[in-house]
C-alpha cells in the first residue's frame, strides 16, 4: 500500500458514524491524500471502499502522473461533479469540509445532490491526520529546514551598516532558492532596531545601523513542505539590555522545546511559555508555535485558544516565543522541531545564542 492510500485508509477508519462518503474539497488535504499538486481537485472518499478523485482538463495529464492508482473524473467543477458519483454510489450521508465550503459552494453542492444525499459538516478529520508525519514527510521538511539553515548562514556574513531590510530579505530569498528551495515558505519577516518589536514586521528600506537588533523569521519551502526558522542578532555594539533579552528568550525557547514531547497538549505548553515571559516581567504577544508541514500554519497550535489534543510521536510544531520591548527592539527565537517520547527533535540547527556581527 502506498502512503497516499495509508492516508485515505486513516481518514475513513476517522469517520464519524454520521457519515457514509467524504468530499474531500481544500486542495492541500487533496495533496496529502493523493500526491496531486494542481490547484483544482477534490477527492471522494467512502466508508465502502471507494475512492473518486475529480480534476478539470488543465490537470488530466498531470494526474494520469501524480495520482495513477485512482479514477480521475475530468469536470471544472469538481466537487459538485463527486457529489453525483455520490448520489450514484448510494451515499445517504455526505461528509463535506465545514471549514473550508462557503456559503455559495455549500448551495451548489446542495443543488448538485438534491434530495438524494444529505450534506453533513464535518471537522477537520485530515487536518488533524496530517499533524504526524511519516517519514517521507520527515525527509521533506528536514530538506526545507536545511535550505533554511544554509540560507542563514549566507546572510549572515553579508550582514553590515547600511544594508536595508529589504535586500536582506532578498538575499534570504535568493539563496534559499540557490540551495534547492521550490519557493518561499511565507513573507519573510527581517527587521532592524526598533522594527524588531513588531513581531509581524514587513521588511522597509531601513537601513542597518550599530547596535541594531535584527531578527529575521523566514523559510524554505521544498517539495510542498514549508521550514520555518526565526534568529535574532545584533550588530555590533551590543548592548546588555540585549544580551539580557536574547538569554531570556533563549532560556524559554529551549525550556519549551524541552518539554514538547508526547502527551504534552498544545495549550499546556502555550502557557508555560506565557507565565516564563511574564515571570521575566513581560507581557506575551503571541502563540508559543503551530504545526508545520504542507501548510506553515496548520494543527496543533500551540496558544491559549486551541482545543486540539496531546502531541504524539512525530507531530511537527513551531517553537517561537517572543518578547517585545516597543520602541526599543525584540527578539524571536523559533525552531521547527519533531515531537518524541523524550522531548522535541529540532529540525532547524542554526546558532541560537546571540550572534555579534
Amino acid at each position: 500500500m502506498t502512503a497516499h492510500a495509508r492516508r485515505r485508509a486513516a481518514v475513513v477508519a476517522a469517520f464519524p458514524d454520521t457519515i457514509d462518503a467524504f468530499l474531500v474539497s481544500r486542495v492541500v488535504n487533496v495533496r496529502y491524500l493523493t500526491g496531486f499538486t494542481g490547484s483544482n481537485a477534490a477527492l471522494l472518499l467512502g466508508r465502502d471502499g471507494i475512492a473518486v478523485f475529480a480534476t478539470d482538463g488543465r490537470y488530466v495529464t498531470q494526474a494520469a502522473a501524480e495520482v495513477p492508482d485512482l479514477e480521475c473524473v475530468d469536470a471544472r467543477a469538481s466537487a459538485n461533479a463527486l457529489v453525483a458519483r455520490a448520489v450514484a454510489a448510494g451515499a445517504g450521508r455526505l461528509g463535506i469540509e465545514a471549514s473550508e465550503v462557503t456559503v455559495s459552494q455549500l448551495e451548489t453542492l446542495r443543488v448538485a445532490a438534491a434530495e438524494n444525499v444529505e450534506l453533513v459538516e464535518v471537522g477537520e478529520i485530515v487536518e488533524l491526520l496530517r499533524a504526524v508525519k511519516d517519514g517521507e514527510e520527515l525527509d521533506r521538511l528536514g530538506r526545507a529546514c536545511a535550505i533554511t539553515d544554509a540560507a542563514f548562514a549566507d546572510v549572515l556574513a553579508e550582514l553590515r551598516p547600511g544594508v536595508t531590510e529589504r535586500e536582506v530579505a532578498w538575499w534570504l530569498h535568493t539563496s534559499m532558492r540557490d540551495h534547492g528551495a521550490e519557493g518561499l515558505a511565507f513573507e519573510t519577516i527581517v527587521a532592524f532596531g526598533p522594527h524588531s518589536a513588531i513581531p509581524h514586521h514587513r521588511p522597509t528600506g531601513r537601513e542597518l545601523a550599530p547596535g541594531d537588533l535584527v531578527k529575521m523569521d523566514f523559510g524554505a519551502r521544498y517539495d510542498g513542505y514549508h521550514a520555518d526558522m526565526t534568529r535574532t542578532v545584533v550588530m555590533s555594539p551590543a548592548a546588555q539590555w540585549q544580551r539580557d533579552l536574547h538569554a531570556e528568550v533563549l532560556d524559554i525557547q529551549q525550556s519549551c522545546a524541552a518539554a514538547a514531547r508526547v502527551g504534552a497538549f498544545p495549550r499546556d505548553l502555550d502557557a508555560a511559555a506565557r507565565a516564563a515571559i511574564e515571570a521575566s516581567g513581560h507581557q506575551p504577544s503571541h502563540g508559543l508555535g503551530h504545526g508545520v508541514g504542507l501548510e506553515v500554519h496548520e494543527r496543533p497550535f500551540l496558544s491559549a485558544a486551541t482545543s486540539d489534543p496531546a502531541l504524539a510521536e512525530n507531530v511537527t510544531v513551531t517553537i517561537e516565543p517572543g518578547i517585545y520591548l516597543p520602541e526599543r527592539g525584540g527578539v524571536r527565537i523559533e525552531d521547527s522541531v519533531v515531537v518524541s517520547a523524550g522531548g522535541s527533535r529540532s529540525l532547524t540547527s542554526s546558532e541560537r545564542t546571540l550572534i555579534e556581527c
